[in-house]
């Protein structure tokens, strides 16, 4: 079986490793790209560049507030491309106000988290994206 791919989108180094011991600690086993600012990311997403070869992600782990490239650009890019739309795009929000952005986009509210995380209810959403990977899998398979 293979695991949901995380990009995990993060330009603080506290964030970022507090996630990934969050993740080790409800056992998610998920293989994690980590990128400290929008343009790497829309560079990733959009296999430009370095990331010329890079798996595409099941799962985008986003905070909105990058340096250079924000966030908010980085979700418009996503939305936009074709390529991209069965990609979980799960936003990691700071505020309120950022949180109406989100539902003006058309965020669902299950896939915007404010920080701090509630880890428990990502780690759901994670694994929920793992086991409709695998309907899908063997369904495409017969």
């Amino acid at each position: 079986m293979e695991l949901a791919r995380i990009l995990l989108v993060e330009d603080d180094p506290g964030d970022v490793a507090y996630t990934l011991d969050e993740f080790r600690e409800h056992r998610l086993r998920n293989p994690v790209t980590v990128l400290g600012n929008g343009l790497h990311a829309i560079d990733y997403l959009e296999r430009r560049g370095p990331h010329a070869d890079a798996p595409v992600p099941d799962i985008l782990l986003l905070d909105l507030n990058l340096p250079g490239v924000d966030g908010r650009v980085v979700l418009d890019r996503v939305l936009g491309n074709p390529r991209l739309a069965d990609l979980t795009v799960v936003v990691l929000t700071g505020s309120p106000t950022e949180e109406q952005l989100l539902r003006d986009f058309g965020v669902p509210a299950e896939f915007y988290f404010r920080k701090p995380v509630d880890f428990a209810q990502l780690a759901a959403l994670i694994r929920g994206v793992d086991q409709f990977s695998i309907v899908v899998d063997r369904t495409t398979a017969r």
